[in-house]
């Protein structure tokens, strides 16, 4: 049972249809209004035709993840409901022009309020006022003040102000109709004071911050959803702070820039999804032989091949654990909250510089889609360098003991810095000598013991003298904490990651004081399972794995987590 008190709301519309825009305004008007919210998207991959819902969830308390249960059910055409029906109730409000409705509720016991909302529109001059009518309705629901309402709608539509009085006119019908049928919903939470000055951000918003915050100033990429988002923000951005934004013809060239990016000074980063990372590969080798940082954010949809490509899964860890030809040193992140998002990709572009390797953040569609309302992010700290300026006889790759050979810009000093994709001695020239491979080699490898004292370890949430622990990493955070807090028993405790590679050391202290360990991912095989297995000899038997696209919501999370303490 929930503690949190709360209503959920889903909106759905055809793709095209303008979802996108009622979400974008709805939410902002919520938390100027004073409320907390969480809210996400489901959406197919169609330009036209599909169905897509947002899923917008809000609170007197601060939420950040997905309910099942729908309290209001706001569809703009029809066929809206098919994929939703498993989450109707009795108690669920749906709010549509009935016709469009009827044939789907014909078998499920559904309320149904008649707000033909494109009609309203039409008379007021166009259909697509349609989705302002929308935001109305849910503000007369929901008891919002209308002047708020009507202020964000003037600085929304201020770069269009032919089309402001046409849409006042369509929010003021729409909170007229909301206002009609607010004793249909049984409780709504209160305004909270002070949530309109937090910030409300996605994780594609806080992954981009996070680059900027870190120094970015070169990023070459090429589209592939989820991970597109970032590019855009960047580019939007690129001019204020300083960004060289690349849209590269695909994704090997887009690797190849950033590392030639890092050679001459820059901070790069690349932003993708599995199939494009997956092109890298060579690219990510060339990085580790170099000794050339690179930072790749790599947004996770399900695969095989194109497979699910705008839902999504945790199933590409193994790709980036793995991928590149050789043996090299590298990390992998993945932040849980969104709040994670800015600072582990701060973290992201220091750590690859300091020890010249590649770093790899690890998000998913879930994530950068999600967002949910933050007091504040702290500005970062003043910047560091980790390159050097080169004297005469300069060794790129000196063979020094903590194998971090200092790594010098071409142009900054006096000294040559060569690096070459071949193996080389210390000067960075192509060799052939077999006994000072395995010296190079282990030059590089070295690394991994210097990055091992900075390793951030996992954060245990729950009883200390925990008899159950639960174990999940990145975007999992919230939903495992907020279904083990509702659970509310005091012998388990919950283990997240969100440094995940090289592993934190005391991982196999903390199961073994567990008496049952249960692993829950986003994929089919558990992959994180696999990995603490290999580095810690223990094998996780209790498994919660989800993969058809969709991430866990708190309910069936309760469930899975009820059913694995019952389990013997």
């Amino acid at each position: 049972m929930s503690r949190i008190n709360d209503i959920s709301i889903v909106l759905s519309g055809e793709a095209g249809q303008g979802l996108k825009t009622v979400e974008l305004v709805l939410n902002r008007i919520l938390k100027l209004a004073g409320y907390n919210l969480f809210a996400t998207k489901e959406y197919m991959s169609r330009i036209r035709g599909g169905n897509n819902t947002t899923s917008i969830r809000i609170s007197d308390s601060r939420i950040s993840t997905l309910i099942n249960r729908i309290d209001i059910l706001l569809v703009l055409n029809k066929n809206g409901l098919s994929r939703l029906l498993k989450r109707i109730t009795k108690n669920t409000l749906i709010i549509a022009r009935r016709s469009d409705v009827e044939t789907e509720c014909k078998n499920a016991k559904c309320q149904i309020i008649d707000i033909p909302f494109i009609i309203f529109a039409s008379n007021i001059g166009k259909a697509v006022y349609a989705n302002t009518v929308a935001v109305g309705v849910l503000c007369g629901i929901l008891k919002v003040k209308e002047s708020i309402a009507r202020d964000y709608i003037k600085k929304y539509f201020s770069k269009k102000p032919d089309e402001i009085n046409n849409n006042i006119l369509a929010l003021s019908k729409g909170y007229e109709e909301g206002t009609k049928i607010q004793e249909k919903v049984k409780t709504t939470p209160k305004p909270v004071s002070g949530i309109k000055d937090d910030l409300l951000l996605n994780g594609t918003e806080a992954i981009a911050l996070g680059a900027i915050a870190g120094g970015c100033n070169f990023i070459s990429s090429y589209p592939m959803s989820p991970s597109t988002g970032v590019l855009v923000s960047l580019s939007k951005n690129a001019e204020k702070f300083g960004i060289v934004a690349e849209q590269a013809e695909d994704e090997i060239s887009a690797i190849n820039m950033a590392i030639g990016a890092w050679y001459a000074g820059a901070r790069a980063l690349v932003t993708t999804s599995g199939g494009g990372f997956a092109l890298m590969g060579e690219g990510l080798s060339l990085a580790g032989i170099t000794e050339t940082p690179i930072v790749i954010h790599l947004a996770q949809r399900p695969g095989p091949a194109t497979g699910l490509p705008t839902r999504t899964e945790q199933g590409d860890l193994e790709l980036a654990l793995y991928s590149g030809h050789g043996e090299f040193p590298r990390i992998l992140l993945a932040p849980g909250r969104i709040e994670d998002g800015y600072y582990l990709m701060q973290k992201a572009f220091d750590l690859a510089d300091r020890f010249q390797v590649p770093v790899i953040v690890l998000t998913d569609q879930y994530f950068v889609d999600s967002y949910y309302n933050i007091p504040s992010l702290s500005l970062p700290a003043k910047l560091k360098n980790h390159f050097i300026k080169t004297e005469k006889n300069y060794k790129r790759y000196n063979l020094i003991k903590n194998g971090l050979s200092p790594r010098g810009i071409p142009g900054y000093g006096k000294g040559l810095v060569s690096v070459d994709s071949d193996e080389h001695d210390q000067k960075g020239h192509i060799t052939e000598d077999l006994d000072l491979r395995i010296k190079i080699t282990d030059k590089r490898l070295k690394k991994i013991a210097e990055i091992r004292k900075v390793i951030m370890p996992p954060v245990l949430t729950g009883n200390k003298d925990y008899k159950t622990l639960l174990v999940g990493w990145g975007s999992t955070y919230h939903v495992i904490k907020e279904a083990m807090e509702n659970i509310g028993r005091k012998d388990l405790a919950f283990l997240h990651y969100n440094w995940i590679w090289p592993l934190h050391g005391d991982t196999k202290k903390y199961l073994k004081q567990a008496k049952k360990t249960v692993i829950i991912e986003n994929n089919a095989t558990s992959q994180f399972g696999k990995l603490i297995r290999m580095q810690t000899g223990i094998d996780i038997n209790h498994r919660i794995l989800k993969y058809n696209g969709l991430a866990f919501s708190v309910e069936e999370m309760e469930s899975y987590i009820k059913k694995a303490l019952e389990a013997k």
